[in-house]
């Protein structure tokens, strides 16, 4: 077995002690952070995704294949050079004002950053003056958006809105999720993705970004 298939097989296996140590092994062995991370890291976690997907891994497997993959991203993070770091895509996360629910958020969080994404977590109860500002602060490619109540679901259609207030809609992709939000919603709102988990808005994402 190779050992990109050794990182996939412990980054799935959510065993962060093994993956740190068949990531140093890698380094070791003349291998660039990049590749590992493009060939290595991120392969693995849509592996994980797919089993999600198909019903084969829970969340239990997918937060501790989430904290493997994010301890090999810290281990090579600083290996980037500033070029690599710098072209990586940028993410906004928050769960929308008025919503204190922050599981289904902090799942996309860990997940992103497994693919690769350069993520800022803006918590739970999030206006949208917040969202904007974030955006052009952090210069983000991406906005994710949760909402797990009917009574706050509305302020997903206030951000985008004040994205295009502000003059920013154009520049990133709005993905939305939570209980109660559907993709005819999203559509209605004028959302880029619906994703019914985070794999899902990932994925129809990397055909977007």
């Amino acid at each position: 077995m190779s050992s990109f298939e050794d990182l996939e097989r412990a980054i799935m296996d959510g065993e962060e002690e093994r993956t740190i140590e068949v990531v140093d092994r890698l380094l070791e062995s003349g291998e660039d952070p990049e590749k590992i991370i493009d060939e290595g890291i991120v392969p693995s976690m849509r592996a994980v995704g797919e089993k999600f997907d198909s019903g084969e891994y829970f969340i239990p497997d997918m937060l501790v294949s989430a904290d493997a993959s994010q301890a090999a991203l810290g281990k090579l993070e600083p290996l980037l050079s500033t070029e690599s770091a710098e072209k990586s895509d940028r993410a906004v996360f928050a769960t929308v004002q008025g919503d204190q629910h922050d599981i289904g958020k902090n799942l996309a969080v860990m997940i992103f950053k497994g693919a690769g994404y350069r993520v800022k977590d803006l918590g739970t109860d999030v206006s949208p003056e917040e969202v904007v500002e974030a955006v052009k602060e952090f210069d983000a490619d991406v906005v994710g958006l949760s909402a797990l109540l009917t009574t706050t679901m509305e302020v997903q259609r206030e951000v985008i809105e004040a994205l295009d207030g502000d003059g920013v809609r154009d520049e990133v992709l709005v993905a939305v999720g939570g209980a109660p939000v559907t993709e005819e919603y999203a559509d209605d709102i004028g959302a880029d993705v619906y994703g019914a988990s985070p794999f899902e808005a990932l994925n129809k994402l990397d055909d977007l970004v």
